[in-house]
């Protein structure tokens, strides 16, 4: 079974060329575009089934919610398989799943079929922590930081490009989008095949272990990492107050500036650029001049300060200045997550990122349920009124919370290096 197991995650011949940034990038990039391409969509399509808006609504929370729970199920389980069998194959089956998952939405006949798929597209979803692995696998810990930030650019794009094409698509038919980003899923799978080489040599895969492949056991071994485990907190915090804002984005300005799709449409735009801005240019010469814990302290206390400054805006451009000047906020997920890889083994580097993914899909299963309930506190209130922001506000008080714990983890993290030389 070991030779079989073996035989089967080992590059292939084609693959025997040397692994580098360009292939994982590539594949990213083009996984994103699909992604994002259903962003604009989705929800119209579930409208299509329903009856009343607060039965869409209702459906869309149900698809949004069986999404989050499988990404955070399989998180553990697609990133420990990974150390196992290597990284090639398991982003293989991601790329494969995907595209079956857009097709099966694309084809559905009924609610519970969009959903089903929503499901297995989440568990599919969650190979991005594997992507993540494949980088640290590639790169000394000195640069991770910085390649992370490339990899965070792909995204960035992926999700710039993908809604504008997914919404001129819509346009046309609610499902040509579907189809679009299932071709395109089709297409990375067969770049993976004869394109893509595998990261993770033989010596430094470990057998997998079920009772470690499970969200509780992954995040008691991400806090139990040396140097780092308060940063649990910290991605919790920042995860859910990230997800809260996501879900709030659309309906806040729609309740206080009256914007319609265009507008919305070119916010989550100039996020995307911002975002491939920071991460894919910036991100070099800022780690030249700031360690990665200062830099994730700096966009902690950045991202707080924009969190607060979106609640209190009383201008529409101003979403959109205040995306433009919380430039340190789009280093925040990178450094936290070159701080983790590096204190991680260079044999867990795939559990340890799938832990870290499933700790944000389950911050992505609360967002909604949460938004929603602020959204509906203050629903009732005119336009311009200043509690419409009442989302923001509580994204602010997380982000501040994850900015204390961070900020006190990295002080005494230093005091205890500092007096080290001096113990006997």
């Amino acid at each position: 079974m070991a030779r079989t197991m073996a035989a089967v995650s080992g590059p292939a011949p084609r693959a025997a060329r040397a692994p580098a940034m360009p292939f994982i990038l590539v594949a990213v990039l083009i996984d994103m575009v699909s992604v994002g391409l259903i962003i604009p969509v989705l929800p119209a399509l579930v409208g299509t089934f329903t009856g009343s808006q607060a039965d869409q609504a209702f459906w869309y929370g149900a698809v949004a919610f069986a999404f989050g729970v499988a990404s955070f199920l399989s998180g553990p389980v697609l990133g420990g398989l990974s150390d196992r069998v290597g990284r090639r194959p398991v982003l293989l089956l991601g790329f494969a799943g995907l595209a079956l998952n857009f097709y099966a939405t694309a084809l559905a006949s009924a609610l519970w079929v969009i959903v089903l798929a929503r499901l297995f597209g989440g568990a599919m979803q969650a190979n991005i922590a594997v992507a993540q692995a494949y980088v640290a696998d590639i790169t000394e810990p000195a640069q991770r930081a910085r390649r992370f930030g490339l990899l965070g650019a792909m995204f960035g794009i992926g999700y710039t490009l993908g809604p504008v094409i997914g919404g001129v698509l819509g346009s046309i038919d609610l499902h040509l989008p579907f189809w679009v980003a299932g071709t395109l899923a089709l297409a990375n799978t067969l770049y993976g095949v004869f394109v893509l080489p595998e990261s993770l040599p033989h010596d430094k895969r470990q057998p997998f272990d079920w009772k470690r492949a499970n969200p509780v056991a992954g995040f008691r071994a991400l806090a139990q990492l040396r140097g780092v485990g308060p940063l649990v907190w910290v991605i919790a915090l920042a995860g859910l107050a990230q997800f809260t804002m996501h879900m709030s984005w659309v309906l806040y300005t729609t309740f206080k500036f009256g914007w319609g799709p265009k507008e919305n449409g070119w916010s989550l735009f100039a996020v995307g650029v911002m975002a491939a801005i920071v991460q894919g240019g910036l991100m070099k010469r800022l780690l030249e001049r700031f360690s990665p814990r200062r830099l994730a302290a700096l966009g902690l206390v950045s991202s707080t300060l924009c969190y607060l400054a979106w609640g209190l805006a009383t201008e529409g451009w101003m979403m959109i200045a205040i995306i433009v000047l919380n430039l340190f906020g789009f280093t925040t997920v990178v450094a936290i997550q070159s701080l983790m890889s590096n204190a991680a083994g260079e044999h867990e580097q795939g559990r340890t990122m799938g832990s870290i993914a499933s700790l944000n899909s389950l911050m992505g299963v609360a967002a909604p349920v949460i938004a929603a309930a602020l959204l509906g506190a203050v629903s009732h209130r005119p336009p311009g009124d200043v509690w419409i922001g009442l989302p923001f506000f509580f994204c602010a008080v997380l982000q501040g919370m994850a900015t204390v714990v961070a900020i006190r983890h990295f002080q005494r993290d230093r005091a205890s290096n500092a007096a080290a030389p001096a113990a006997p």
